[in-house]
């Protein structure tokens, strides 16, 4: 300790040094004063400040108040600022030198105005009110109350103060940190903040066994950094000041409350929104930008020639609270917890804060999106209802046009029937007389057995496609060789060829042509074709009466052509002939077509007319080929 009193001493007189130095060259500089100075108006104005410049929180006090003075000010102002680094200790003879450098500056003109930033600048005006000026009227400000000597106070003087209640301060701590069990004080040596301290444990006695209060202004402020940043859970750290500490070392700027902010494991609290903004999470704390409006509105009506003794001013209190949200997240502390009419500042926006009408307008196209894919679903699955609902009526229409085929059919059929049952009555005679006769020839008679046999099986077989022509059963679909499907229609419709007088050859490809489709269906299309070329050549010789049926390979395609020689078709009506209700049959439904080219679709195949050059019409039909591992080894 004695270490530090010698380091003050040195100081002390280095202080002297420096202050009889500036004087002198004051002194020597002196020349009148400046040209705007005797300018009619003008009002020249000295701030003083406590310790420094740079020392929160009279820095931000003395930085609104320039700005107020320059917003509600009526005259030109000449602003003087000084700072009483005399404060920093507490050797009284170094400010003799400060107070006649003051005494030379302002020789020739004294200040309209003086304005004390802080309680030390405050004493020192108040020390010196006699030396310094007595007739300039004298404003302090951004002090605690308890710091004014009124007895010290003149008609000249008016203060505009605050009021620390530190119990209301540290109770609002413990409602928002209700686990809290340790407050750690920061707080420096210079004398302002030693008598801060002795006030501060006046008043927080009542949390006497609440919670446990550690002071470090007795350590210098490396040291402290070190307890600080080892404080056991459910700590909070109040943060009042550090001007000076223990060792002697001024802390100027924001450079002492940021180290602490960076090793700090507890949230930090303060009594001034000058120190709000990074590292404290806030409360109750005074306005700088309240005050400082408060005090340059007296400031005003001084200079405008109102007595400042005049002028009384209560003491402000604490602003409503006031939180860092940042804060607030760090150190997980839920707002339900704040004061009720807490303000909370620095708030990132939510998400859909920051891109609200990106957001609606996203969510308004997905919700657009979602309702057409519905109504395209809706739509789909009517139209898959509506497409099996014709599918059945075509079903049923093809079914009916089968029966109409089969009613053309038959008299052919009839003749193809009356055939085989006619030998078979015939060779049943012949081989009862056979059997009656005294020499039966046993191999004659199972020749007769044989076309008995042979009969029946025609027969059987012509009353089998008939059946199968008129079978109503549902669509499907498995592979089929169409050059089979192709001779089984022809043998259906060949006596109904004979006995119409026209000659009906089929020229079949030479490998099979797989196919997957409803053998019925196609077999129904076929005929109607060929009974349709039957019809049309009515007219002519039979000499003339000619179909020839075609089935081929085209690429992955398989085709069959239906050609006849008759008039063809009318010109233009190329492209109506498959349309529902066209014919030219005198007693025809013109639905014949229309159900061939349904059904030919349906098998993702392709229908066809034209007309020869020469003459005759000729009807095509492409289907594609199925190239399963049966039809592939059939091919091969």
């Amino acid at each position: 300790m004695s270490g530090c009193k010698l380091i003050a001493v040195r100081e002390g007189r280095l202080a002297k040094l420096v202050w009889r130095l500036l004087l002198l060259l004051a002194l020597i500089s002196a020349s009148p004063p400046p040209l705007h100075a005797a300018e009619p108006g003008r009002k020249q104005i000295m701030i003083l400040h406590s310790v420094g410049r740079e020392f929160r929180p009279w820095n931000e006090y003395a930085r609104t108040i320039r700005a107020e003075l320059d917003g509600q000010s009526p005259w030109p102002l000449d602003v003087q600022e000084h700072s009483l680094v005399a404060a920093r200790s507490a050797d009284a003879n170094s400010e003799t030198p400060f107070l006649e450098y003051l005494h030379a500056l302002y020789a020739s003109r004294p200040p309209d105005l003086i304005i004390g930033v802080g309680a030390p600048a405050a004493s020192f005006l108040q020390r010196h009110r006699q030396q310094l000026f007595p007739a300039a009227p004298v404003l302090l400000t951004t002090l605690e109350a308890r710091r004014v000597q009124n007895s010290g106070m003149t008609d000249n003087d008016t203060v505009v103060a605050v009021t620390h209640r530190f119990l209301v301060l540290f109770e609002n701590f413990l409602e928002v940190l209700p686990e809290t069990k340790t407050i750690a004080i920061v707080n420096g040596d210079s004398p302002n903040e030693r008598f801060w301290r002795g006030e501060m444990e006046r008043e927080l006695k009542p949390l006497e066994g609440r919670v446990e209060v550690r002071w470090y202004d007795k350590l210098s402020y490396e040291d402290a950094l070190k307890q600080l940043a080892a404080l056991p859970p459910h700590s909070a750290i109040f943060w009042y000041q550090m001007v000076v500490d223990s060792a002697g070392i001024a802390h100027e700027g924001d450079r002492a409350l940021t180290r602490l902010y960076s090793v700090a494991n507890a949230p930090i609290f303060t009594h001034d929104d000058a120190f709000f903004g990074r590292e404290v999470i806030g409360g109750p704390m005074h306005s700088a930008l309240g005050s400082s409006r408060t005090a340059v509105g007296v400031a005003v009506r001084i200079l405008n020639g109102e007595k400042p003794g005049d002028i009384k001013t209560p003491p402000s209190e604490f602003a409503a609270a006031k939180y860092d949200w940042r804060e607030l997240q760090r150190w997980g502390i839920g707002e339900q917890l704040l004061p009720p009419g807490s303000a909370v500042y620095f708030r990132e926006p939510s998400a859909w804060e920051k891109y609200r009408w990106q957001v609606v307008f996203v969510c308004a196209v997905v919700l657009l999106q979602a309702m057409l894919i519905v109504g395209l679903l809706y739509e789909r699955r009517r139209r898959k209802v509506a497409e099996l609902e014709v599918r059945q009526r075509i079903a049923q229409l093809a079914h009916v046009n089968r029966y109409s085929i089969a009613g053309e059919l038959t008299t052919s059929i009839a003749h193809e029937l009356n055939q085989p049952l006619g030998s078979i009555l015939v060779n049943t005679e012949t081989a009862a007389l056979m059997v009656d006769s005294p020499s039966l020839d046993v191999n004659e008679l199972k020749e007769i057995l044989s076309d008995i046999r042979r009969d029946d099986q025609r027969a059987s077989e012509v009353i089998r496609r008939l059946r199968s022509l008129l079978k109503r059963a549902p669509f499907e679909a498995k592979e089929i060789d169409l050059n089979g499907m192709v001779g089984e229609t022809i043998d259906l419709v060949s006596a109904l060829a004979h006995a119409r007088g026209v000659s009906l050859s089929s020229m079949l490809a030479g490998a099979p042509l797989p196919v997957l489709a409803d053998n019925i269906q196609l077999q129904q299309v076929l005929i109607n074709l060929i009974v349709n070329a039957i019809d049309a050549m009515e007219h002519l010789d039979e000499s003339q009466r000619r179909i020839a049926v075609r089935t081929a390979r085209n690429g992955d395609s398989a085709e069959i052509e239906i050609a006849d020689s008759g008039p063809g078709i009318l010109a233009g009506k190329l492209n109506e002939v498959f349309e529902p209700f066209y014919t030219t049959k005198p007693k025809g439904m013109g639905m014949g077509l229309s159900i061939a080219r349904t059904i030919i679709e349906a098998h993702d195949g392709q229908i066809s007319a034209e007309n020869h050059a020469s003459e005759g019409a000729l009807f095509r039909i492409t289907m594609p080929l199925a190239f399963s591992a049966a039809s592939a080894a059939a091919a091969s």
